[in-house]
């Protein structure tokens, strides 16, 4: 009986380890891991840290740059209204460049990373990493220059893991809030760059540092920011942007933890709501009240990088890379609840999305898939067109701007495209950044777009000369 019970054990050992295995695969589905590349994995002095500072005692510096006069805004993530969109019959962009492309008016060295910029009032804002002296930065520069105008920072460690920072700040007239690669959300005085206040998202919601690091940016509505920490026990909250005070929070659910994705409202019916994509499925919160609106397991992903969007008539669709593909939920509305039903499924081949958001713009979908190339989608899932093999934009960024599309490509050649359902109309292409890695969210207003590599960002002259 002895040498009988020896022997089932190690296979009772195998048969849970193929168990949890298994188990694994079926909630966070498979994924490919992009090799190592010589010098992004940190710093030998950076290895040995474990454990942040517990003193994040900030640091406010003050500079020489001046506000420009320009008020146009580009106030945080995919812009105004969170879509990636910008229309103004007042704007007329060029059509044609010089060959070596729009004109720049301003280039400034960033620390390595893909945190985009945010618009407002005359200054650009940045969620930056100072490696020399270890510290989160928020920068606020001119849009006229670039000049730095301020800079809070404060301790935090973080090691090259393909890039430190990755956030886009949102902004309003008075208050800036920022998410670190560490999970701190930072907000300050949007003018003076004043300390208001910090919540440290994983000491104090128990939240779990996503693979990259914070990929979240912050939404700000009315007179508060809205945060998804994903943590023990809270899936999103309301919280006050003058004293830091939590209005409503939205119970979390069993497994669910933060991706890279970030908060997109929405409204359903009479219902306005903030739908979040975490790595077990998808849910809406109230705006008024953080109650659970609807949820579903439906669409569920470890490394969810894209974004939901909405395409309107109660649907929202969602994509991802490593061979997930893409979503097209609808929310039907019952008497009393709100329903989501999977209306349809598409391969990566099809259309999905590494890294970026796609745009929802005058009924189609436009968006880069996992074979790098440019494609126009129906909201049924049919393809309308592709830019084809000789043209591919790797993990690039993109937005549109008065129908044009302004899209990156890996090494920062711009390349300048008609927003038209039809066909694939390229209108102009010029290398506007010389590094690599050219996969920040852009920005742009009053005609200046900016644009960003791993360690440089550059404001460009998009209007008619």
């Amino acid at each position: 009986m002895k040498h009988t019970i020896g022997w089932m054990i190690p296979t009772l050992v195998a048969a849970a380890a193929a168990w949890a295995v298994i188990d694994w695969i079926q909630h966070f589905h498979t994924f490919s891991v992009e090799p190592r590349v010589e010098g992004m994995d940190g710093r030998p002095e950076a290895a040995a840290v474990t454990e942040q500072p517990l003193d994040l005692t900030g640091t406010l510096e003050t500079f020489d740059g001046v506000p420009s006069a320009i008020m146009a805004s580009w106030p945080g993530f995919r812009g105004p209204n969170r879509d990636g969109v910008w229309d103004d019959a007042s704007f007329t962009p060029a059509e044609s460049w010089p060959s070596d492309g729009p004109p720049e008016l301003w280039r400034v060295e960033v620390g390595e990373g893909y945190a985009g910029a945010a618009i407002h009032n005359g200054r650009v804002y940045l969620i930056d990493y100072d490696m020399d002296n270890q510290r989160d930065a928020i920068r606020c520069l001119s849009l006229d220059d670039g000049r730095e105008i301020w800079r809070y920072s404060y301790p935090v460690m973080v090691r090259r893991n393909h890039g430190m920072s990755r956030t886009v700040p949102a902004v309003n007239d008075d208050y800036v809030v920022s998410m670190g690669p560490k999970c701190h959300v930072v907000c300050l005085d949007a003018k003076t760059g004043e300390f208001k206040w910090m919540i440290d998202l994983i000491r104090e919601y128990g939240t779990v540092e996503p693979l990259w690091y914070a990929g979240q940016c912050p939404l700000i509505i009315d007179d508060t920011a809205i945060i998804a920490p994903v943590g023990n026990e809270t899936l999103m909250m309301a919280v006050e942007l003058e004293t830091g005070a939590v209005r409503w929070q939205a119970p979390t659910f069993d497994r669910w933890q933060m991706t890279h994705t970030s908060i997109l409202p929405m409204r359903f019916g009479d219902t306005e709501a903030y739908v979040y994509s975490a790595n077990e499925g998808i849910a809406a919160v109230s705006a008024h009240d953080g109650s659970i609106v609807w949820k579903t397991d439906a669409w569920r992903l470890r490394i969810g990088i894209a974004s939901p969007i909405d395409v309107e008539q109660n649907r929202v669709f969602i994509c991802g890379g490593y061979n997930k593909g893409s979503m097209m939920l609808h929310i039907e509305q019952q008497v009393d609840n709100f329903e989501p039903q999977v209306l349809y499924e598409l391969r990566p081949e099809v259309f999905g999305s590494d890294q970026q958001t796609p745009i929802y713009y005058q009924g189609v979908i436009y968006g880069v898939r996992p074979d790098k190339q440019l494609v126009c989608m129906n909201t049924d899932g049919s393809i309308r067109w592709t830019s084809g093999p000789e043209n591919r934009y790797g993990l690039g960024p993109y937005i549109i701007v008065n129908g044009l599309i302004y899209i990156l490509n890996d090494d920062g050649v711009l390349s300048l495209i008609r927003a038209n359902p039809d066909r694939f109309e390229r209108l102009a292409q010029a290398n506007v950044l010389d590094g690599h890695e050219s996969w920040g969210p852009p920005a742009f207003a009053a005609g200046r777009l900016i644009v960003r590599d791993l360690t440089t960002m550059v404001c460009l002259d998009i209007s008619v000369q």
